[in-house]
């Protein structure tokens, strides 16, 4: 049986046990980009997958026994093995099923959410402090810690999922999160937001950024103005303290001594787009809309580079570095195209992922993160793949 076999087997049986109506589906811009997302997703489960449970390997072929992860607060957390992933990778399936689910309205992929994603996810949730959050690993292993910025994405992905099916149980959740995102603000340097709860050492562009847009999107859910004021709050915060006057771009965080940590990621700008995007959806302020169009030129300006293929045209192609950065700067590449209906931005990422189909994929049908096919990566990140499946997934949405 191959894994398109046992993948579809899987969502068959969901459908099944949840009495879902499966055949209900829309009619999307790009069939090519959906099918690929949907490809994609099954070789993610097919072989990610943590038999007996809900929870995914971090990496293929595993390497529980030596892995490191290099993201996170803690050194001791750091070193010890661990069976399953860690909640930031896990996040990504929820955002990339239900992105599918956005653009499908196919009920496999709502039953896939709540009969699969979100129970795994649910081995995540720290009810033993308050407030309640999601924790970086799984509760019944050794306490870990708690992440503003991995809480956010899922309070973006709850609200997200609330505005598309109206179920009250995703609002709720979101709302739950933000409770917790309050708990990383205080008045040092302003204001802002925290990144991790345990080591309040930096406030950073990765849990600001996507607060603002958490907010706005909340306000939008709730039509609650305290929300939108929040939104608005983070936004003009992280800009007088994290944008470089020179490009429009973001830095990572500031350091509580006011040192400002220089590198730049493509998901911080993107986000930055993002937030500006909604608060000119929003408020009808001008200035923001000129905000995210500075913002989309300089990140495609510096997150992409000239390339050649060996048979074709030269196009821009996406810059070699963490696939789910990218991803979430495509979501503020498609929130400013909904306004200016610009294409520019979203024809190099339709062409750098058809490139990426072609010569950055491997027999199992995993992606490597050199988009040209240059370079192989000899372990393959669970989050790569879900970064994949959602850029698919959001892209086929475009007319």
């Amino acid at each position: 049986m191959n894994s398109k076999q046992v993948f579809f087997g899987l969502l068959v049986c969901i459908a099944a046990l949840t009495g879902c109506d499966t055949r209900k589906q829309v009619v999307v811009g790009n069939e090519l980009s959906l099918t690929r997302a949907k490809q994609t997703l099954d070789s993610l489960y097919q072989n990610y997958s943590a038999p007996g449970t809900c929870l995914l390997r971090e990496n293929y072929p595993s390497n529980v026994g030596d892995y490191t992860a290099t993201y996170l607060a803690s050194e001791e957390q750091k070193n010890i093995p661990n069976q399953y992933s860690y909640l930031w990778p896990y996040s990504g399936t929820f955002s990339a099923v239900s992105a599918l689910y956005e653009v499908t309205q196919d009920t496999l992929y709502k039953s896939l959410l709540d009969k699969k994603v979100l129970i795994g996810l649910e081995e995540y949730f720290d009810t033993q402090r308050t407030p309640e959050a999601y924790a970086s690993y799984i509760r019944t292993a050794p306490q870990s810690d708690r992440f503003y910025d991995d809480n956010v994405w899922l309070g973006i992905d709850f609200t997200d999922t609330y505005l598309a099916t109206k179920e009250d149980k995703y609002l709720q959740k979101a709302k739950l999160i933000w409770k917790f995102i309050e708990s990383g603000m205080d008045d040092n340097l302003g204001g802002g937001i925290y990144w991790c709860e345990q080591k309040k050492g930096s406030k950073n562009t990765c849990s600001n950024a996507p607060g603002s847009v958490l907010a706005l999107k909340l306000f939008k859910a709730t039509q609650d103005s305290a929300y939108l004021k929040q939104g608005e709050q983070l936004y003009k915060w992280t800009q007088a303290q994290l944008q470089d006057s020179t490009d429009y771009l973001y830095f990572d965080n500031i350091s509580l001594n006011g040192k400002i940590g220089k590198a730049k990621f493509a998901y911080n700008s993107g986000q930055m787009m993002q937030s500006a995007s909604l608060l000119y959806q929003l408020t009808g302020k001008e200035e923001y809309l000129t905000d995210a169009q500075n913002i989309a030129q300089a990140c495609h300006n510096y997150f992409f580079t000239d390339y050649t293929p060996e048979h074709g045209e030269a196009f821009r192609m996406i810059k070699q570095g963490d696939v789910w950065f990218t991803a979430v700067m495509l979501r503020g590449f498609i929130e400013l195209y909904h306004i200016d209906h610009n294409k520019t931005y979203l024809d190099s990422f339709n062409k750098s992922l058809d490139h990426a189909w072609e010569h950055a994929r491997d027999e199992k049908g995993l992606f490597n993160t050199d988009f040209t096919g240059n370079n192989r990566n000899e372990r393959k990140w669970l989050l790569t793949q879900a970064a994949m499946v959602e850029m698919y997934a959001r892209l086929a949405a475009i007319q």
